[in-house]
């Protein structure tokens, strides 16, 4: 038996694997690919794909599922997205083991087959430009129109296309087109073009082509070079799917099952690569693997651990129709993740100094704080307090509210792990009037948070001691867009009128427990009552860089919450 699944039951496509198999259809094998274009960095769209092609494929005994880098267009490819792809898929948990292709690999065997489709009267050498082309395709309620290249020869077509091979045309003069049906409903069968000539090296065959098969045309003859079982794909691929079927059949080679799925649309982003790239090269974001984009990347840098993803991937399952996912519901995935596995540590992100009056000067405590009460295995830690501390600022209100419990003028709270406190002062600034210090006693017999007497109270408040606290940066990040859904454009407006101004707030004057000195890049914590936070790789000993994950706010438990009750 493979690996079982944790998600929920099958879904439509398991469900077919598993009845293939039951029939012996490919001979008890279960074969899948991940085929990305090497053309910029995945994102968590992508991570749904991976998790259910490497998924099927762990779940069924001898099940493997290939990497296949879909290179067909020099023009945009690069060894940089190459790599990070691989990077990525590795850090998802997946392995593909002695499994890595290239379709450039099979750029010998596509030429030959689309030599023998010319020669069968299937496919012809065409010099209209790629206007008119389009022109001479139609539109939905029209026909389209022959080209007056489509009678050719079979023997000059077979001529053009060594020429083009050997570099004798420009760019855009010529193309090999399939010779199909011009009048079909589906536009992707009238002729399509098959090759085109670019002069431009390739990340992996260098200057050996200066023609190149479309993707179309590579596809689906991949996955029969290596024999993929079900060839798993997003419903855009739904209707190019009778041109992969025409291809394969007229060539007689293996014909792998099409599945296609619904690709995941998720709220409060955007997951069109033409628009991530917009976001890159303008500036509007600080590269790929900002943690505001929707990247593996992003999302890793950020502090999202890769359990978290596959669980939610898992959570949001496998459909034939498209919908919009709350990103609440993967914030809420990080955070059961981290809430296991991330440390608990104390953190003053906007500080306000506290001085407790009658506390001996010179005098340091260690406390015992709990690294993580869910997990007790992870034990404790020990925390320093001195007589100069630092809260929170909005923990402290001068004329509170009737519900606020924190700290204020003749008040007593607990400081967390350490003892009561009372506000008996409060100092400010001349000029502004802004409250810089609190001036505050403790009560020594309330160490560790309670009380002989066993008087209550209702406020308890983190603390960093002033005299060990470590200088930090921390980045609050949030949602990269103010709209739901912001490809829905209203009128007159850009989809990126709707980028948030308030996505990434930096914080420079943070104070942290000195636990955190030797914190290296990637690790996570919790910084308590704040929420999850990761160490940056901007993040050095002399200046330590944190990024916020997610607030500890469950917004999905609230909806579901909700819904329970309806």
């Amino acid at each position: 038996m493979g690996k079982p699944r944790s998600g929920p039951g099958p879904d439509f496509v398991r469900a077919i694997v598993a009845e293939d198999l039951k029939t012996n259809k490919w001979g008890a094998k279960v074969v899948t690919r991940f085929p990305p274009e090497p053309n910029g960095y995945l994102h968590i769209g992508h991570a749904k794909s991976i998790c259910l092609n490497f998924g099927i494929a762990q779940e069924n005994e001898g099940g493997v599922c290939h990497l296949r880098f879909d290179d067909t267009n020099p023009c945009k490819e690069e060894e940089e997205y190459v790599e990070s792809i691989k990077e990525d898929v590795r850090w998802l948990g997946f392995d593909w083991g002695e499994h890595e292709y290239y379709a450039s690999d099979y750029f010998d065997q596509l030429y030959e087959w689309a030599v023998e489709l010319i020669r069968k009267g299937k496919a012809y050498v065409c010099d209209l430009s790629t206007e008119q082309i389009r022109e001479y395709r139609g539109t939905l309620k029209e026909p389209g129109k022959e080209s007056p290249y489509r009678s050719r020869s079979v023997e000059e077509s077979l001529d053009l296309i060594e020429r083009m091979r050997a570099g004798e045309f420009e760019e855009g003069s010529r193309v090999l087109r399939a010779k199909i049906d011009m009048s079909s409903g589906n536009l992707n069968l009238r002729d399509p073009v098959m090759y085109r000539i670019l002069k431009v090296p390739h990340h992996r065959t260098g200057d050996k082509w200066c023609i190149y098969p479309t993707y179309d045309f590579t596809h689906g003859q991949s996955d029969s070079i290596e024999k993929i079982t079900h060839s798993i794909c997003t419903l855009e691929f739904e209707n190019p799917r009778p041109l992969y079927d025409w291809y394969l059949d007229r060539l007689g080679v293996h014909h792998p099952q099409q599945i296609e799925f619904a690709r995941l649309n998720l709220s409060y982003t955007v997951l069109s690569k033409r628009k991530l790239i917009e976001l890159v090269e303008a500036g509007h974001v600080r590269g790929w693997g900002d943690p505001r984009m929707p990247t593996i990347s992003g999302l890793r840098r950020r502090g999202c651990t890769p359990e978290a993803i596959r669980n939610f991937c898992d959570r949001i399952g496998v459909s034939k129709s498209d919908s919009m996912v709350d990103i609440a519901l993967l914030e809420h995935h990080v955070r059961e993740d981290l809430n296991k596995r991330a440390p608990r540590v104390m953190a003053v992100l906007n500080p306000l100094r506290v001085v407790i009056e009658n506390y001996p000067e010179g005098k340091v405590e260690e406390l015992d704080a709990i690294n993580n009460p869910e997990d007790p295995g992870m034990g404790t830690r020990k925390v320093p307090f001195s007589r100069v501390l630092y809260i929170e600022k909005d923990d402290f209100m001068e004329e509170p509210p009737k519900k606020f419990f924190r700290l204020s003028p003749g008040r007593e709270v607990r400081l967390r792990y350490a003892y009561y406190i009372t506000c008996t002062d409060v100092v400010k600034d001349r000029k502004t009037g802004e409250v810089v210090e609190l001036r505050c006693t403790y009560d020594p017999e309330t160490r560790g948070g309670g009380s002989p007497d066993g008087r209550k109270v209702k406020g308890t408040l983190h603390w960093v001691s002033a005299l060990h606290a470590l200088g930090a940066e921390v980045r609050l990040y949030d949602h990269l867009f103010t709209k739901e859904n912001p490809n829905e454009i209203e009128e007159g407006a850009d989809w990126k009128d709707y980028l948030s101004p308030d996505s990434l707030k930096i914080l420079t004057s943070c104070r942290l427990e000195p636990s955190l000195a030797k914190a290296v890049s990637g690790s996570r914590f919790q910084f308590e009552r704040k929420g999850y936070f990761c160490v940056d790789p901007d993040s050095s000993e002399s200046k330590l860089v944190f990024n916020r994950t997610v607030t500890l706010r469950d917004t999905w438990a609230k909806i579901l919450k909700a819904q329970q009750k309806g």
